[in-house]
């Protein structure tokens, strides 16, 4: 209780000492007696709210605010979508309706961009094969052209389309229309909305905010006397499925894709390995297939998530604020304003991307890219005491490059002779990212890494010490990621209640 004094407060007015008892009649004694009360009762209720708010703020720990950063294409995206199905569960898969649009589009972008290369003059005229720029060194990686590929040129031979690839492409022509309709509808007319073209199958992208998953799901209402024009549009995919299967399982056309370094299957959003049942009339999208879909969003989406599960259940209900911020040249200037009272970043490295090169420039290499913005991060000094996970992504695209006989050394010259298999190239990578940290950042942060595979749910444990944990085999499920993304979970809340100074 406060020290009470003379001085009673009551509607901002200051009340006098009462007079003597000579002076006080019996009606002013009752009068200042009943303003005293009053004055108490509010003054017992403002006690009573600042000790109920003390509370509540006590119990309620900090929100969490995460930021997920890398370059365009390295995961960022999936891995969120790996947070909300490991995490809310329940949320999750309220949108997977949202996500049934989104499917379709990869699906059908994929069947079009076969399509488009299906040209009688010339044939397979474009190559989406990546430049071979090679890392030739470390500090300041310096980059040099490869002089046997440059972008856009053809890397292996012609390839004619037989009679049969011609009546595909005629009885599969429709899919343009459904391409337009599909991208319409997710984008909402949206002016900044950009479909990408040869270089990525099935990339289509939409403003931040553009809220196109309450769009898509407005396609699930049953309306049997005005048929939505997105349930149109499965009806023509469920339609061509046969052909879409045919097309590609054509030899000429995985020859000509293959003769020009054309991977449709290890890009994000491919889904023609499952066209039965994609383009079923009743098809409802798994986890899995959310995982893997493609829809790259513009500018910087910021992702609240209410905890379903937890380790303690205090955990469940608290919100957690992610960040996913677009990670080409041009949208990396609108990182830095989130740096400021961020828990934690996470860094994703696709690892597999180390023959590619930037979709905005074809001469920048996109390992060497990785590790100059991983530079960036490590010297900022806002960021000097933010807990930072390092996510070396896409670990099974680089075990299947490697396997396939693509030397890692060709492009890093530094890696010399070392053996070309995804164990040694992985930890070879952590070295290299781990002495960047050790260079530039301060010095009693520690590093946290693991190795992902986001869409296919394969990853390591994390990385301690010098020794590279043996690799989860690729086939493995979506718990291999949980595991993975409970670490982390526990690794910022108790990074952030030491912080708060509450252990």
């Amino acid at each position: 209780m406060r020290q009470r004094t003379s001085i009673s407060y009551d509607s901002g007015h200051i009340w006098p000492p009462p007079p003597t008892n000579q002076e006080e009649t019996e009606t002013q004694r009752t009068e200042r007696l009943e303003q005293e009360r009053e004055a108490k009762r509010v003054s017992d209720e403002i006690d009573k709210a600042i000790e109920q708010h003390r509370q509540e703020m006590k119990s309620r720990r900090p929100q969490m605010k995460i930021l997920l950063l890398g370059q365009a294409e390295s995961g960022k995206s999936t891995m969120l979508k790996n947070f909300q199905l490991s995490f809310t569960p329940k949320a999750f898969k309220a949108e997977s309706g949202a996500w049934r649009a989104v499917i379709h589009l990869n699906l059908v972008r994929s069947v079009n961009f076969i399509l488009d290369l299906l040209s009688a003059n010339p044939q397979f005229a474009i190559s989406s094969s990546p430049a071979s720029v090679i890392v030739t060194g470390f500090d300041v990686l310096g980059i040099s052209q490869s002089p046997d590929s440059q972008p856009g040129t053809l890397t292996g031979p012609i390839i004619e389309p037989t009679d049969e690839l011609r009546r595909l492409k005629m009885r599969l022509s429709p899919l343009k229309r459904v391409e337009e309709m599909l991208s319409k509808r997710i984008s909402a007319d949206d002016p900044h909305v950009s479909r990408k073209g040869l270089n990525s199958a099935s990339e289509v992208s939409v403003r931040s905010g553009s809220g196109w998953k309450a769009l898509a799901r407005l396609s699930h209402r049953t309306r049997p006397q005005s048929p939505d024009e997105l349930e149109d549009a499965g009806r023509v995919i469920e339609a061509c499925r046969d052909d879409i299967t045919e097309l590609w399982a054509d030899p000429v056309v995985q020859k000509g894709l293959s003769s020009n370094d054309i991977a449709l299957q290890e890009q994000s959003g491919f889904f023609l390995n499952e066209v039965s049942r994609i383009a079923s009339k009743d098809y409802v999208p798994t986890p899995e297939d959310i995982l893997k879909a493609r829809l790259q969003t513009m500018g910087v989406e910021e992702h609240r998530l209410i905890m379903e599960t937890g380790q303690f259940t205090t955990e469940s209900g608290r919100e957690w604020v992610i960040y996913d911020v677009g990670g080409s040249r041009g949208q990396r200037p609108a990182w830095a304003p989130f740096f400021d009272d961020v828990n934690a970043i996470i860094f994703l490295v696709p690892i597999s991307a180390f023959n590619q090169t930037l979709s905005e420039d074809r001469s920048v290499n996109r390992l060497w890219d990785s590790f100059y913005l991983w530079q960036s991060i490590c010297t900022n000094r806002i960021l000097a005491n933010v807990t930072i996970i390092l996510l070396l992504n896409k670990v099974d695209a680089l075990e299947a490059k490697l396997n396939s006989g693509i030397s890692f050394s060709k492009y890093v010259t530094s890696y010399k002779d070392s053996p070309n298999n995804v164990e040694a190239v992985s930890k070879y990578l952590k070295a290299k990212f781990s002495a960047i940290h050790r260079q530039h950042s301060n010095r009693t942060r520690k590093l946290h890494i693991h190795l992902t595979t986001a869409t296919a749910s394969a990853c390591s444990p994390p990385l301690h010490s010098d020794t590279l944990n043996t690799l989860f085999s690729p086939s493995q499920d979506h718990q291999a990621t949980s595991i993975i993304l409970v670490r982390i979970r526990e690794l910022i809340l108790t990074n952030n209640l030491i912080d708060s100074d509450f252990v």
